[in-house]
């Protein structure tokens, strides 16, 4: 019992050491609200708001002003939608210009972590600090991912055992893992019970 206590403990020394390292990283959480700070679209007052149709099957309506001017965001049974607020048709996709615009407004005060606009692909928008962003065009909002976030991500992967990337493995090494430690935890309390009995009738 004492060998199998020992090669399990051996087996479970690089996760121990993974999950302790990775848990005072979540403890301190360097650099967290760089990596996760939210990215909105810069908003405008409201010149006026657009006269509705009566019939729809809208479940949900949103109406605000970017630098682009008026949108119109409605949501239905099959989710967002961009509308035009004069024709009332769905706005399918920004212009790549539109699309500059819209990022440059709202990372313009936000320089140290984003610098400029470095390419635009469809709505994906990548910066000269290799920050990533990403529009969402149908809810007008946006979402940020840089270098530190993926960091922060790969720590997260390994504290949770996510070491292969495919997810049915990783269960299974989870799995494994929680199954290893319970039974390392069971054989030292058995040896320990078993000591101090030993010692008694010594």
């Amino acid at each position: 019992m004492k060998k199998i206590h020992k090669y399990l403990g051996l087996l479970m020394l690089l996760p121990f050491i993974a999950w302790a390292v990775t848990g005072v990283f979540f403890f301190i959480k360097p650099g967290y609200s760089d990596a996760y700070q939210s990215l909105p679209v810069k908003l405008y007052p409201l010149n006026k708001v657009s006269n509705l149709p009566v019939e729809n099957q809208w479940l949900e309506v949103r109406q605000l002003r970017s630098v682009l001017g008026e949108h119109l965001l409605v949501k239905t049974a099959e989710g967002w939608q961009q509308l035009s607020p004069q024709t009332f048709i769905e706005l399918k996709q920004p212009t790549t210009e539109q699309v500059r615009q819209l990022v440059n407004d709202a990372i313009n005060d936000k320089h140290i972590r984003y610098g400029n606009i470095a390419s635009i692909t469809n709505l994906a928008i990548t910066t000269s600090t290799e920050v990533r962003i990403n529009l969402n065009w149908q809810q007008m909002t946006l979402r940020q991912q840089g270098k530190d976030t993926d960091f922060i991500n790969s720590v997260y992967d390994i504290h949770y055992l996510r070491w292969t990337g495919i997810k049915t493995v990783d269960e299974v090494l989870g799995m494994l893992g929680l199954f290893f430690v319970v039974l390392l935890a069971a054989i030292g309390t058995v040896m320990t019970i078993k000591s101090k009995r030993n010692s008694k009738h010594t």
